[in-house]
Protein backbone atom coordinates (compact mmCIF):
# COMPACT_ATOMS: atom_id res chain seq x y z
CA UNK A 1 0.00 0.00 0.00
CA UNK A 2 1.35 3.97 -0.68
CA UNK A 3 2.32 5.76 2.26
CA UNK A 4 0.04 8.51 1.96
CA UNK A 5 2.61 10.77 3.68
CA UNK A 6 4.85 10.64 1.03
CA UNK A 7 1.89 11.06 -1.95
CA UNK A 8 1.55 14.56 -3.75
CA UNK A 9 -1.97 15.77 -3.35
CA UNK A 10 -3.44 14.49 -6.67
CA UNK A 11 -1.59 11.06 -6.65
CA UNK A 12 -2.97 10.75 -2.91
CA UNK A 13 -6.54 11.66 -4.37
CA UNK A 14 -5.87 9.50 -7.30
CA UNK A 15 -5.51 6.17 -5.34
CA UNK A 16 -8.62 6.97 -3.18
CA UNK A 17 -10.62 7.14 -6.35
CA UNK A 18 -9.39 4.25 -7.27
CA UNK A 19 -9.53 2.23 -4.31
CA UNK A 20 -6.33 1.61 -3.85
CA UNK A 21 -6.17 2.23 -0.17
CA UNK A 22 -6.51 0.12 2.43
CA UNK A 23 -9.21 0.61 5.66
CA UNK A 24 -7.02 3.14 7.76
CA UNK A 25 -5.88 5.35 4.89
CA UNK A 26 -8.90 5.36 2.77
CA UNK A 27 -10.49 7.19 6.15
CA UNK A 28 -7.57 9.59 6.42
CA UNK A 29 -8.44 10.55 3.09
CA UNK A 30 -12.63 11.13 3.97
CA UNK A 31 -11.25 13.08 6.63
CA UNK A 32 -8.84 15.58 4.82
CA UNK A 33 -11.82 15.60 2.23
CA UNK A 34 -14.51 16.65 4.95
CA UNK A 35 -11.65 19.60 6.51
CA UNK A 36 -10.42 21.12 4.07
CA UNK A 37 -12.50 23.10 0.90
CA UNK A 38 -9.67 23.10 -1.15
CA UNK A 39 -8.82 19.22 -1.02
CA UNK A 40 -12.68 18.69 -1.43
CA UNK A 41 -12.72 21.10 -4.38
CA UNK A 42 -9.80 18.60 -6.11
CA UNK A 43 -11.42 15.34 -5.05
CA UNK A 44 -14.85 16.41 -6.87
CA UNK A 45 -12.75 17.43 -10.17
CA UNK A 46 -10.17 14.13 -10.12
CA UNK A 47 -13.86 12.52 -9.38
CA UNK A 48 -15.77 13.84 -12.47
CA UNK A 49 -12.24 13.25 -14.79
CA UNK A 50 -13.16 11.50 -17.52
CA UNK A 51 -9.92 11.64 -19.61
CA UNK A 52 -9.05 9.75 -23.05
CA UNK A 53 -6.13 7.56 -22.07
CA UNK A 54 -6.07 5.53 -24.91
CA UNK A 55 -6.96 8.09 -27.68
CA UNK A 56 -4.24 9.97 -26.42
CA UNK A 57 -1.64 7.16 -26.87
CA UNK A 58 -2.91 6.21 -30.36
CA UNK A 59 -0.43 8.60 -32.13
CA UNK A 60 2.56 7.36 -30.05
CA UNK A 61 1.09 3.65 -30.73
CA UNK A 62 1.18 3.68 -34.06
CA UNK A 63 4.88 5.01 -34.75
CA UNK A 64 6.30 2.70 -31.89
CA UNK A 65 8.95 0.24 -32.89
CA UNK A 66 7.61 -2.69 -32.31
CA UNK A 67 9.09 -5.21 -33.77
CA UNK A 68 12.68 -3.69 -31.69
CA UNK A 69 10.20 -4.08 -28.77
CA UNK A 70 9.28 -7.35 -29.39
CA UNK A 71 13.02 -8.32 -29.45
CA UNK A 72 13.61 -6.81 -26.54
CA UNK A 73 10.90 -8.42 -24.30
CA UNK A 74 11.91 -11.54 -25.91
CA UNK A 75 15.37 -11.37 -24.30
CA UNK A 76 14.11 -10.65 -20.72
CA UNK A 77 13.73 -14.04 -18.53
CA UNK A 78 10.32 -15.10 -18.19
CA UNK A 79 11.01 -14.64 -14.39
CA UNK A 80 11.42 -11.26 -14.64
CA UNK A 81 8.38 -10.56 -16.28
CA UNK A 82 5.13 -9.32 -14.25
CA UNK A 83 1.96 -11.28 -14.63
CA UNK A 84 -0.88 -8.92 -16.33
CA UNK A 85 -3.26 -7.44 -13.86
CA UNK A 86 -5.78 -4.62 -14.02
CA UNK A 87 -4.54 -1.16 -12.69
CA UNK A 88 -5.76 1.77 -11.91
CA UNK A 89 -5.08 5.74 -13.49
CA UNK A 90 -1.65 5.93 -11.52
CA UNK A 91 -0.82 2.61 -12.69
CA UNK A 92 -1.48 3.61 -16.25
CA UNK A 93 0.57 6.50 -15.92
CA UNK A 94 3.58 5.22 -14.11
CA UNK A 95 3.48 2.24 -16.83
CA UNK A 96 2.86 5.14 -19.37
CA UNK A 97 5.87 7.13 -18.33
CA UNK A 98 7.93 3.53 -17.76
CA UNK A 99 7.33 3.19 -21.33
CA UNK A 100 8.29 6.84 -22.30
CA UNK A 101 11.86 6.44 -20.38
CA UNK A 102 12.27 2.78 -22.05
CA UNK A 103 11.73 4.56 -25.42
CA UNK A 104 14.31 7.27 -25.27
CA UNK A 105 16.55 4.61 -23.57
CA UNK A 106 16.42 2.42 -26.54
CA UNK A 107 16.30 4.90 -29.40
CA UNK A 108 19.31 5.93 -28.50
CA UNK A 109 21.20 2.89 -27.83
CA UNK A 110 19.67 1.96 -31.72
CA UNK A 111 21.14 5.32 -32.76
CA UNK A 112 24.36 4.48 -31.46
CA UNK A 113 24.22 0.69 -33.06
CA UNK A 114 23.38 2.48 -36.33
CA UNK A 115 26.00 5.56 -36.55
CA UNK A 116 28.77 2.62 -36.15
CA UNK A 117 26.96 0.71 -38.79
CA UNK A 118 27.10 3.72 -40.95
CA UNK A 119 29.94 5.94 -42.57
CA UNK A 120 30.05 9.24 -41.48
CA UNK A 121 27.25 11.26 -43.13
CA UNK A 122 25.33 8.64 -44.63
CA UNK A 123 22.68 8.31 -41.55
CA UNK A 124 20.66 11.31 -40.30
CA UNK A 125 22.63 11.19 -37.24
CA UNK A 126 24.83 13.93 -38.70
CA UNK A 127 22.41 16.13 -39.26
CA UNK A 128 21.17 15.75 -35.53
CA UNK A 129 24.13 16.82 -34.61
CA UNK A 130 24.08 20.24 -36.97
CA UNK A 131 20.90 21.41 -35.63
CA UNK A 132 22.00 20.98 -32.19
CA UNK A 133 24.38 23.20 -33.07
CA UNK A 134 23.06 25.39 -35.08
CA UNK A 135 20.31 26.18 -32.83
CA UNK A 136 22.65 28.34 -30.36
CA UNK A 137 22.74 30.80 -33.59
CA UNK A 138 21.46 34.41 -33.57
CA UNK A 139 21.94 36.94 -35.55
CA UNK A 140 24.74 38.33 -33.67
CA UNK A 141 27.00 34.98 -34.19
CA UNK A 142 26.40 36.05 -38.02
CA UNK A 143 27.02 39.87 -37.44
CA UNK A 144 30.15 40.48 -38.88
CA UNK A 145 30.30 40.04 -42.88
CA UNK A 146 32.08 37.72 -45.31
CA UNK A 147 34.41 40.51 -47.44
CA UNK A 148 34.74 41.07 -50.21
CA UNK A 149 34.79 37.95 -53.44
CA UNK A 150 37.93 37.13 -52.88
CA UNK A 151 37.69 36.57 -49.78
CA UNK A 152 35.05 34.53 -49.54
CA UNK A 153 36.42 32.78 -52.51
CA UNK A 154 39.35 31.90 -50.43
CA UNK A 155 37.09 30.23 -47.38
CA UNK A 156 35.09 28.59 -49.95
CA UNK A 157 38.34 27.30 -51.73
CA UNK A 158 39.85 25.98 -48.29
CA UNK A 159 36.27 24.71 -47.37
CA UNK A 160 35.89 22.43 -50.76
CA UNK A 161 39.36 21.01 -50.68
CA UNK A 162 38.60 19.28 -47.60
CA UNK A 163 35.55 17.45 -48.91
CA UNK A 164 36.22 17.29 -52.32
CA UNK A 165 33.85 19.72 -54.14
CA UNK A 166 34.53 22.82 -56.07
CA UNK A 167 32.57 25.85 -54.49
CA UNK A 168 32.19 29.39 -55.33
CA UNK A 169 29.86 32.35 -54.14
CA UNK A 170 28.10 32.16 -57.08
CA UNK A 171 27.42 28.49 -56.92
CA UNK A 172 27.09 28.64 -52.93
CA UNK A 173 24.74 31.67 -52.89
CA UNK A 174 21.41 31.44 -51.36
CA UNK A 175 18.08 34.03 -52.47
CA UNK A 176 17.37 36.60 -49.83
CA UNK A 177 20.22 35.05 -47.09
CA UNK A 178 23.77 37.01 -47.08
CA UNK A 179 26.62 34.99 -46.69
CA UNK A 180 28.64 34.88 -43.64
CA UNK A 181 31.31 32.07 -43.66
CA UNK A 182 32.69 29.53 -44.50
CA UNK A 183 34.25 26.85 -42.12
CA UNK A 184 35.41 23.64 -41.56
CA UNK A 185 34.17 21.44 -38.76
CA UNK A 186 34.73 17.34 -37.74
CA UNK A 187 32.52 14.49 -37.00
CA UNK A 188 33.42 11.13 -36.63
CA UNK A 189 36.44 12.15 -38.19
CA UNK A 190 35.61 13.19 -41.20
CA UNK A 191 35.36 17.16 -42.98
CA UNK A 192 32.08 18.52 -42.39
CA UNK A 193 31.85 21.89 -44.15
CA UNK A 194 29.40 24.49 -43.10
CA UNK A 195 28.57 28.02 -44.80
CA UNK A 196 26.51 29.64 -42.97
CA UNK A 197 23.82 32.64 -43.94
CA UNK A 198 22.02 35.77 -42.67
CA UNK A 199 18.31 36.30 -43.93
CA UNK A 200 17.48 39.32 -42.73
CA UNK A 201 14.01 38.37 -41.61
CA UNK A 202 14.32 34.47 -40.65
CA UNK A 203 17.87 34.96 -39.03
CA UNK A 204 20.54 32.31 -39.55
CA UNK A 205 20.40 30.04 -42.01
CA UNK A 206 23.41 26.94 -42.77
CA UNK A 207 24.13 25.08 -45.82
CA UNK A 208 26.15 21.94 -44.74
CA UNK A 209 28.19 19.17 -46.54
CA UNK A 210 29.67 16.11 -45.76
CA UNK A 211 31.26 13.17 -48.21
CA UNK A 212 28.56 10.37 -49.13
CA UNK A 213 28.78 7.06 -51.06
CA UNK A 214 25.06 6.39 -50.45
CA UNK A 215 24.52 7.64 -54.37
CA UNK A 216 21.63 10.15 -55.16
CA UNK A 217 18.46 10.86 -53.47
CA UNK A 218 15.76 13.61 -52.29
CA UNK A 219 15.29 16.01 -51.48
CA UNK A 220 13.29 15.57 -48.83
CA UNK A 221 12.21 17.84 -45.59
CA UNK A 222 12.55 17.29 -41.52
CA UNK A 223 12.11 19.47 -38.58
CA UNK A 224 14.88 18.93 -35.88
CA UNK A 225 14.49 21.45 -33.15
CA UNK A 226 12.30 23.41 -34.18
CA UNK A 227 13.95 24.48 -37.54
CA UNK A 228 13.32 23.07 -41.30
CA UNK A 229 15.75 20.81 -42.78
CA UNK A 230 15.71 19.95 -46.40
CA UNK A 231 18.47 17.58 -47.40
CA UNK A 232 19.74 15.73 -50.43
CA UNK A 233 22.56 14.05 -52.08
CA UNK A 234 24.60 13.09 -54.98
CA UNK A 235 26.88 10.30 -55.78
CA UNK A 236 29.44 11.61 -53.30
CA UNK A 237 28.15 14.25 -50.96
CA UNK A 238 25.31 14.81 -48.45
CA UNK A 239 23.50 18.50 -47.94
CA UNK A 240 21.51 19.50 -45.71
CA UNK A 241 20.07 23.26 -45.28
CA UNK A 242 18.71 24.32 -41.94
CA UNK A 243 17.21 27.82 -40.92
CA UNK A 244 14.10 28.96 -39.11
CA UNK A 245 11.86 29.87 -42.44
CA UNK A 246 9.02 28.34 -43.80
CA UNK A 247 8.58 25.38 -45.41
CA UNK A 248 7.63 26.36 -49.04
CA UNK A 249 11.03 29.05 -48.52
CA UNK A 250 13.45 26.03 -47.14
CA UNK A 251 12.23 24.04 -50.31
CA UNK A 252 12.21 27.29 -52.51
CA UNK A 253 15.59 28.09 -51.53
CA UNK A 254 16.99 24.44 -51.37
CA UNK A 255 15.97 23.82 -55.28
CA UNK A 256 17.95 27.02 -56.13
CA UNK A 257 21.09 26.15 -54.82
CA UNK A 258 21.20 22.63 -55.31
CA UNK A 259 20.50 23.14 -59.18
CA UNK A 260 23.86 25.08 -59.06
CA UNK A 261 25.70 23.16 -57.35
CA UNK A 262 24.61 19.74 -59.44
CA UNK A 263 25.85 22.58 -62.58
Amino acid sequence: MPNIDQLPLDEMLTAFIDGELDGEDAATIEALIDSDPSVAARFDQLSRADLPYAKSFETLLAVAPVDRLEGMLADIPPQARQPRSIMGRRGFLAAAAACVIAGIAADRAFIGIDRRLKRPGEGEEWRAVVAEYIELYTPDTLSAPAGDRAAQMAQLDLVGSKIGLSLSPEAVALPGADFRRAQVLEYDDEPLAQLAYLDPKDGPMALCIVKSTRGAAGPEMERRRGMNVVYWSTGAHAFMLIGHADAYRMNSVADDVRARLSA
